[in-house]
């Protein structure tokens, strides 16, 4: 089940955020619960943050952003990221497909996102999916202790 976010998520995405095996693929490097505090806000804010249930327990999330004006038909999925417990039982193929679904439904055309050029789990994925690879981010996703930023692929989904 998805749902819009709420403050009262704040330790369960903060959890699932710095998971070693979450976070090196996301936009924040580790930090403390009281720094993490102020972006988690802004996210649940923005209204386009949501949490993806199962059996009463956050088991991933995502944000989906929709352009405005004459790109009013494509969306963005980022964030995204899904319980390491329960890897391999479908939850990220339900949770994307869900998405997909009703960014579909709300008339979007394109989606897209952004893949690091290391993570071959979460570029097949996609790949199955039938996003494409449009373009490649030379050396821009940077983590800490890293003495090199690496790649990020461009991928989009276009949808009937």
């Amino acid at each position: 089940m998805r749902r819009l976010a709420t403050p009262e998520d704040l330790h369960a995405v903060y959890t699932l955020y710095m998971h070693a095996k979450v976070v090196p693929y996301l936009g924040y490097d580790p930090m403390p619960l009281e720094d993490f505090r102020p972006i988690y806000q802004e996210l649940v804010e923005g209204r386009r943050f949501f949490i993806y249930e199962l059996n009463g327990r956050v088991a991933g999330f995502y944000s989906a952003t929709r352009y405005p004006g004459r790109v009013r038909h494509v969306a963005s999925l980022g964030t995204l990221a899904v319980d390491p417990a329960l890897h391999g039982q479908g939850v990220a193929l339900a949770m994307v497909s869900q998405a997909i679904d009703e960014l579909k439904a709300a008339g979007v055309k394109r989606i897209e996102l952004c893949v690091e050029s290391d993570n071959a789990t979460a570029l097949r994925f996609y790949r199955k999916l039938g996003f494409e690879h449009e373009g490649t981010l030379r050396k821009f996703y940077k983590r800490a202790g890293d003495a090199e930023a690496i790649d990020d692929h461009m991928m989009a989904l276009l949808v009937d």
